[in-house]
């Protein structure tokens, strides 16, 4: 299984965070098997997402593009089949977790129909 933080041996992100490893991506199959989106080209992982349904809000992850592949439209493929497989799942509200420190990815995420929320705050735990 390729490395969920790489994407045809390219890093696609500068900082994967820790979670981001072969045992969270078999995790997630297992779980969710649909929930992982992936874009290949000549049998090569060119870019992924993530896109899971609680039965209350959608929610997209990991959103990546390998950066050979970038500025072809892939990233907003990847997201719209996302936002297909949420809406079929059931979601009528969806939301996105974007590293606020990674200018392309901040950048993406205003060229599209999805608004920056501004009144909330996220809280983790690890």
């Amino acid at each position: 299984m390729p490395d969920p933080s790489s994407c045809c041996g390219q890093r696609a992100t500068p900082s994967p965070p820790g979670t981001d490893d072969v045992a969270s991506l078999e995790r997630l199959i297992v779980h969710d098997p649909a929930a992982l989106i992936v874009a290949e080209e000549d049998a090569r992982l060119v870019g992924s997402v993530i896109a899971s349904w609680d039965g209350w809000r959608g929610s997209v992850y990991r959103l990546v593009v390998a950066p050979s592949h970038r500025r072809r439209g892939l990233s907003r493929r990847l997201l719209a089949e996302a936002e297909s497989r949420l809406a079929a799942a059931g979601a009528v509200r969806n939301q996105a977790i974007v590293v606020e420190t990674e200018p392309v990815a901040v950048g993406f995420w205003r060229t599209t129909s999805w608004e920056q929320q501004r009144c909330r705050l996220r809280f983790v735990k690890s």
